[in-house]
């Protein structure tokens, strides 16, 4: 299915590895709740960097972070890490209202710098204390905090987005802290491997090899900018159809065979109903049919014998028999392997058929005509100019 939607894009040459790193995407953020599997398509983060190969696109069991470590003496590579995920900022915080210290000696200026860097001393500490070693915050990291952080051999990322936490969170198991005085042991979350890497000409973190993670990344690489956008479209469209097939477990064949099936079935329908009735159905069959039609056109075939070729083999009961573009004849749509997930099909004629009857439900047209444009009114300068012009040519005349 994921190699159907991807068959017509620019990434047509490599959809079938493409379609296995998606199928495997879904599969692993997929829930099972009673009876039924429950899936969110933004469980499976998508990250692009421009270069090499889009055979090189790949699948990681956690998140990957468009950010850098924050200070060059931390390290760059943690393995079995602790991580504590703090939505509040490792600052020194001010106060709510405007307020000014005096500060008259140097010693009082020694006493104060000395507070904060207690303050600042104390906030690494809690975090030693947990056993976290890698912090990954929300909010902004002190300069005075990063050096604590990297004396104590702690991993830092700063200023990731709310929607990279949240997938962290899924990821590794962490609980998000919003006070850094409420961390605990059992909120930490675990990867095999959080390290700094470089990607291109840029460097990311990749946080790895978390247990059973309910938030992937697909990390897409590709020749040039229009490679990688296109192949993060393509992707997009590939999840969205294995998690409708996860929805609904049922397919149907491409090809325009469906389509054309049930226009044959509503016909013979119709022959049995009165007057208006019949017309409608019969041009509900009629829209139907229009899908292998422009099908065909589209593939540069006769629509009229096409459509002939596949009524006469339905009626012999070749059920998925349907418009073979690549082919430029008629051929076995299931045999070819081009599905559709059955939800899709549903919705689609769903919404077609309410367009249509919105459209019929319309009892008149109120041609609005253009606004006439108001002219600005005239200054008196303009008044007197016109006026002046006036009586000079009557003094000629």
């Amino acid at each position: 299915i994921a190699m159907t939607a991807m068959a017509s894009k620019l990434v047509a040459e490599y959809r079938e590895y493409l379609a296995e790193l998606t199928a495997e995407a879904i599969l692993q953020v997929a829930e099972e709740v009673d009876g039924k599997f429950k899936v969110d398509v933004d469980d499976v983060k998508v990250e692009k960097k421009p270069g090499r190969s889009l055979m090189e696109t790949q699948l990681i069991k956690g998140i990957v972070l468009d950010k850098e470590v924050v200070h060059p003496g931390m390290p760059k590579r943690i393995e079995n890490a602790k991580i504590a995920l703090l939505n509040c900022p490792l600052e020194v915080e001010k106060t709510e209202f405007d307020a000014k210290i005096h500060i008259e000696t140097p010693e009082q200026m020694e006493a104060f710098i000395k507070e904060e860097e207690r303050m600042m001393r104390e906030m690494v500490e809690k975090i030693k204390k947990v056993g976290a070693n890698v912090v990954l915050c929300q909010k902004g990291i002190d300069d005075m905090v990063q050096h604590f952080l990297a004396r104590a051999g702690i991993l830092a990322v700063r200023r990731i987005k709310k929607s990279d936490m949240e997938k962290l969170a899924k990821a590794t198991g962490a609980r998000i802290v919003t006070n850094l005085d409420d961390l605990k042991p059992e909120d930490l979350g675990e990867a095999e491997l959080v390290e700094e890497r470089k990607v291109g000409e840029d460097k990311m973190v990749f946080i790895e090899g978390c247990k059973n993670p309910k938030s992937v990344t697909i990390l897409i690489r590709g020749g040039s900018e229009r490679v990688v956008d296109e192949a993060e479209r393509s992707i997009h469209d590939a999840l969205c159809v294995i998690r409708d097939v996860l929805l609904e477990p049922k397919i149907v064949a491409g090809g325009g065979a469906p389509e054309l099936e049930l226009a044959m079935r509503l016909r013979d329908w119709a022959e049995g109903l009165p007057g208006k009735e019949k017309k409608a159905v019969e041009a509900f069959a009629d829209a139907l049919e229009a899908i292998p039609v422009t099908l065909a056109e589209n593939a540069g075939l006769d629509p009229i014998d096409i459509i002939s070729e596949l009524t006469a083999l339905h009626k012999k009961g070749e059920l998925w028999t349907g418009v073979d573009v690549l082919g430029g004849k008629t051929g076995d749509m299931w045999e070819k392997e081009v599905f559709e997930p059955v939800l899709v099909k549903k919705q689609v004629i769903k919404s077609a058929t309410e367009a249509a009857t919105m459209i019929l439900k319309i009892d008149d047209v109120i041609a609005a005509a253009k606004l006439k444009e108001k002219k600005p009114p005239k200054g008196p300068e303009e008044t007197e100019t016109e006026t002046g012009g006036g009586e000079t040519s009557s003094e000629l005349d």
